[in-house]
């Protein structure tokens, strides 16, 4: 099975009224594992970036500048996402602004995500999970033991790699995880995370003498009752 799980950061917050994406993170998960293939771009959305989503992302208008516009990306990112299961938290907002992008786009019009991926909303999911708590990122974090002390600021491929450790974790029980060296800076948010399940052992706890003889004494009770032991041979 191919996930992607995905982040984006934009302009704003609603495409119908002009705003654009402006960076996409994806990291692929192939069999519950971390391939360490992922999708990486900063966009030039050729408007202004509003301050509110300067202070949550902390891209700015003049990072962007020189950055290619998405007709440029598109076609690899649909290449890289296409057939794969989304691994989205809010995956609307997201999805939202990628049919947005690709309708704006002569090489893409007819592209929607929808049609060529399967959506997972992890944020849909972790409610369901826990219902009536904090549900965002940073609290699924402190919630599954995962340290994102060094994500001050949001960013789509570090938000898609924290995503992927919460959803693996949300969905696998126990894992053990391990950073994978590639010689990059926390800063520049590339370093991808590898999951290992536990492989030790559970332990084997025998029931003592006075249990088997409690234990006997009540297929004995069921047995005169009339009942069908499946415990015991005919």
């Amino acid at each position: 099975m191919r996930q992607i799980v995905l982040d984006t950061e934009t302009t704003g917050i609603d495409p119908k009224e002009g705003h654009r994406i402006i960076e996409i993170g994806c990291v692929e998960v192939v069999n519950r594992r971390l391939t360490g293939n992922h999708f990486h771009a900063y966009i030039n959305p050729g408007r202004h970036i509003e301050q509110e989503a300067i202070e949550v992302h902390g891209i700015t208008n003049e990072f962007l500048a020189d950055k290619p516009v998405f007709s440029t990306v598109a076609n690899d990112f649909v290449n890289f996402i296409k057939g794969a299961q989304l691994v989205i938290h809010n995956a609307p907002f997201d999805v939202g602004f990628m049919d947005h992008e690709f309708k704006m786009e002569a090489q893409t019009k007819g592209v929607v995500t929808s049609k060529i991926c399967d959506v997972l909303d992890t944020l849909t999911l972790a409610r369901k999970m826990h219902p009536g708590q904090k549900n965002n990122l940073d609290a699924l974090c402190k919630r599954y033991g995962i340290d994102n002390s060094h994500r001050t600021l949001h960013g789509a491929l570090l938000d898609a790699e924290i995503l992927a450790d919460v959803y693996l974790l949300m969905t696998g029980g126990q894992t053990k995880l391990k950073l994978a060296s590639s010689g990059t800076s926390d800063a520049d948010a590339t370093a991808l995370r590898r999951i290992e399940r536990s492989a030790n052992k559970l332990k084997v706890i025998k029931a003592s003498a006075d249990e088997l003889e409690q234990h006997e004494a009540r297929l004995n009770i069921v047995q005169e009752a009339g009942g069908s032991c499946i415990w015991r041979p005919e």
